[in-house]
């Protein structure tokens, strides 16, 4: 009984920021319960990467080239997504990015680029995916945050990352309060620094990296199949009473 809340056969999962790192872990996951995935992502050459590391696993992807920050063309996607499959039962956004940069040195450029992607972007993708979940009467949602929409890192100053974060928690209680009797659930995933890309250099900074290992209890960052495993539980029957919920997966960081 159990085991089969997690069977995802005949499922249609989105991947936003699929390609690699966080995003490409959860296209696995989603693909290892029998999903059929899209990779969505704004690089042709970042999604060709994670189409062919998925290849190797054994896993067939779809990959779409997608701009999160342009409404239009996010429509576009969902819309020929359902139209080539049929459904859109999954959307993971997880597209994002990050800078580390003082708020009163911060340009308005930097700024709105990071509230464009890490928050405009995910409202633009649940509203366009969520229509047609909505249409259908069932779909899940699970928006990747950050335990820095909860707490203000130390020492590093990302203002800008830390309130496009806050902001996609709360956007993902709105929605999931919204639509939770209309059959689509949404949650989020507020992940640790994780070893990515983004995060190594910080890793690689001999300023950042110890803090950040003295303020985590586990004493260690994660690594993105730790987030994967939360996502895959998101998007299964397994988590069918879950909707609005932050999921926080931080190794104890926010205890203290």
């Amino acid at each position: 009984m159990y085991l089969e809340q997690y069977d995802l056969k005949k499922k249609v999962a989105v991947v936003t920021g699929g390609g690699r790192n966080i995003g490409l872990a959860c296209a696995q996951a989603l693909a290892e319960a029998g999903a059929t995935v899209v990779i969505a992502e704004v690089d042709p050459a970042v999604a060709a990467s994670g189409k062919e590391a998925l290849a190797a696993l054994g896993f067939d992807a779809d990959v779409v080239q997608l701009d999160v920050t342009k409404p239009g063309d996010v429509n576009a996607a969902a819309d020929r997504i359902v139209a080539e499959f049929g459904r859109v039962d999954i959307l993971v956004c997880n597209a994002g990015i990050a800078f580390n940069t003082p708020a009163e040195e911060m340009a308005d450029e930097e700024w709105m680029k990071v509230i464009d992607i890490n928050l405009n972007g995910v409202f633009w993708c649940c509203r366009a995916f969520g229509r047609h979940m909505l249409a259908s009467g069932s779909g899940s949602i699970i928006n990747i945050g950050s335990m820095s929409g909860i707490i203000a890192n130390k020492p590093q100053p990302q203002s800008h990352y830390n309130a496009s974060k806050a902001g996609v928690h709360l956007l993902t209680k709105s929605l999931a309060a919204e639509w939770a009797d209309r059959g689509v659930r949404v949650n989020a995933v507020a992940p640790t620094y994780i070893e990515t890309a983004m995060t190594r250099r910080g890793m690689d900074n001999p300023e950042y990296f110890p803090t950040w290992l003295e303020m985590t209890p586990m004493h260690r960052v994660g690594q993105p199949p730790e987030i994967a495993s939360v996502v895959l539980f998101l998007a299964c029957d397994a988590s069918s009473l879950m909707t609005g919920s932050v999921v926080v997966v931080d190794g104890g960081y926010t205890c203290w």
